[in-house]
């Protein structure tokens, strides 16, 4: 059964990356390449999965916050307000889509459901083809798993593979990233 399953799920993940579109990724890289902070949220699996994301950013040298830290800066017109929302259709989301957008900060989300409201008003959205919970797009992949498990896992892949392409791009060494990473542990 462990084989079966294992061979189902990485069968579902390869699939998912088939079906995304590389140019896709541009206009996120090119945001996030031009923002001068970056502030993230996601809930639930979703939010684990941003989480990493937002350290990885840092560690490229991207000053970059959990939008609801008590440490976290006033967010202004030349940052970058990132959310995960998979089915699009998060509340909350929609909340701090829209203070984000009153700042003047560029808006991004990235979703399963592109073609729901939430994701239709961000400036970016970058659309991830895999099964979310209570998502409605046909175009994503299918999955096996309960609940949202496909696209969560996948943020995981794609957003260090994301952190490769930028690392590649913006001309950082594993060097200097390691150099961010806290030393305090």
């Amino acid at each position: 059964m462990y084989q079966e399953l294992y061979e189902q799920v990485l069968a579902e993940h390869r699939a998912v990356f088939e079906a995304q579109k590389e140019e896709d990724f541009e206009a996120l890289i090119e945001a996030i390449r031009k923002a001068e902070k970056i502030f993230i949220y996601g809930a639930g699996r979703e939010g684990i999965a941003a989480r990493s994301f937002a350290m990885r950013l840092m560690h490229l040298g991207k000053e970059t916050h959990w939008l609801l830290d008590d440490t976290t800066p006033g967010m202004h017109e030349k940052d970058l307000f990132i959310g995960i929302d998979g089915s699009g259709k998060i509340g909350f989301m929609d909340y701090f889509l829209e203070r984000g957008m009153e700042t003047g900060a560029v808006t991004a989300v990235i979703t399963g459901a592109p073609l729901e409201r939430i994701p239709q008003k961000a400036d970016i959205c970058l659309f991830v083809p895999a099964a979310v919970y209570k998502g409605t797009d046909p175009r994503v992949v299918p999955t096996s798993q309960p609940m949202g498990n496909l696209f969560e896992q996948h943020l995981f892949l794609l957003f260090d593979i994301l952190i490769m392409m930028m690392e590649e791009k913006f001309g950082i060494t594993h060097e200097e990233m390691e150099s961010r990473h806290r030393n305090i542990e």
